[in-house]
């Protein structure tokens, strides 16, 4: 993400870089290698696109039992509620990663960043939320002669994948304005925070309010201690996972867990909460907060692990053939989905950047032409990650819709991700010469 030089605090200055790694102090490492490595826009996406082509190819070859097999899977306690498939554990507990460190980039996002001044936040935020509310629109348009059991599924296209878009826009936009690139940030920021906030009302059936209000102990003692400076792992991560446990049995998505977890980090560093991090030209001593720190080392955990294992059991759809994948086709959840997310996308961020800039005092950053946001806004109707989320929440893993939903998800991200990555290939390439 993109961030502003953050206020000082006790009179420790905070380098505006929070995820950036000191060169010149770190160690030439294997590790810090891969974790550099693993930190590239492109890296995230290529894992994404890696696992899920090895879940279709699974499911769709003499594999394919052994693929739902491993899938299907059950362990846990069942006591806790907790005796789950690995595909759960993978949907549930995995991608709370992924959400705690959606939750500590919020966050700074918030506190020091795009978000904190909200007249420069307030064109990317309005459209964020015209990019959720145009697809969703789209699909229960296309579903009113459905029924309500494929309405339930409004939300799908209404997510944006963060690691696959940047990874389009790095690998075809080099030359594009960086204005638009935080664009692209700030809006899937927004996204995630909206996309967040309809699992946690939407796709909450029955509350069991004792497990709930238990939760806030450990959430409570964990909140307290990252404020004092804690970085200790094995006093933090068994509150954040007894959090989660008892946030899942208290049947909201246990995903949620993650950020809440995440806003619980203190993002300005203090003289209790901070972490060395270089120092600056007169030899002064640089600090980073604990929320960069922890996006810095959890942010490699997602990247490589939790989204990828996540993709890998839930994009493993059997397609059936050319029959099969035309049958998905016809359903109108597949279609309502490809709608929402290839046209829905593109309509609702385009045309509510265009009106709300008609406002006085708000307008996008002069380096971006409206050609760019087109092919943005194309690209953030890549879905995937929460998409699938979203789908399996409304529709039970493994139903025949939720296949339909695999394959609507697949299609239209693919199809906005070519659209738009045409468009900005293209205007890469015109940048490109204005440099020559």
């Amino acid at each position: 993400m993109t961030h502003t030089d953050p206020p000082q605090s006790d009179s420790t200055h905070t380098d505006s870089r929070p995820h950036a790694i000191p060169v010149d102090q770190a160690p030439h490492s294997i590790w810090r290698g891969i974790h550099q490595t693993l930190g590239k826009d492109t890296v995230g996406g290529a894992l994404l696109l890696a696992a899920t082509l090895l879940a279709l190819v699974l499911a769709n070859t003499g594999a394919a039992g052994f693929y739902n097999g491993l899938r299907d899977f059950t362990f846990g306690p069942e006591s806790l509620h907790l005796n789950l498939s690995v595909g759960a554990w993978a949907a549930d507990g995995l991608l709370a990663i992924f959400f705690f460190v959606v939750g500590l980039e919020l966050k700074e996002e918030f506190v020091v960043g795009k978000l904190r001044n909200f007249s420069t936040a307030i064109v990317p935020i309005a459209a964020a939320a015209g990019g959720v509310a145009v697809p969703a629109l789209i699909y229960v348009v296309v579903n009113l002669q459905s029924g309500s059991d494929a309405l339930q599924g409004w939300a799908i296209p209404a997510a944006t994948d963060i690691a696959f878009a940047v990874a389009v826009i790095a690998v075809v936009g080099r030359n594009l304005p960086p204005a638009l690139r935080t664009f692209l940030l700030t809006l899937a920021v927004v996204d995630d925070l909206l996309a967040i906030s309809i699992i946690a009302i939407f796709y909450t059936d029955d509350i069991a309010f004792v497990p709930l209000g238990l939760a806030l102990v450990p959430l409570a003692i964990f909140a307290f201690a990252v404020q004092r400076g804690v970085r200790a792992w094995w006093l933090l991560i068994p509150l954040g996972v007894i959090t989660w446990a008892l946030v899942h049995a208290s049947g909201i998505h246990a995903t949620v867990a993650g950020v809440l977890l995440g806003f619980m980090v203190p993002v300005i560093a203090t003289k209790r909460a901070r972490v060395k991090d270089g120092v600056d030209a007169t030899g002064r001593q640089l600090y980073d907060g604990l929320a960069a720190h922890f996006a810095d080392r959890w942010s490699v955990v997602s990247t490589a692990v939790a989204v990828p294992l996540f993709a890998f059991f839930s994009a493993g759809v059997t397609v059936g053939g050319i029959s099969g994948l035309l049958d998905s086709f016809q359903d109108t959840i597949a279609l309502g989905i490809i709608a929402g997310l290839v046209l829905g996308k593109a309509i609702g961020i385009t045309a509510t950047t265009f009106l709300v800039t008609r406002l006085p005092g708000l307008r996008i950053d002069p380096t971006i032409k409206w050609v760019d946001m087109i092919g943005m806004a194309f690209v953030a109707g890549i879905g995937f990650t929460v998409s699938l989320l979203v789908g399996e929440l409304s529709f039970g893993v493994g139903s025949e819709s939720d296949d339909h939903v695999k394959v609507g998800v697949l299609a239209g991200s693919l199809i906005s991700a070519i659209i738009g990555g045409v468009i900005l290939s293209v205007r890469n390439r015109h940048y490109n010469s204005l440099t020559r």
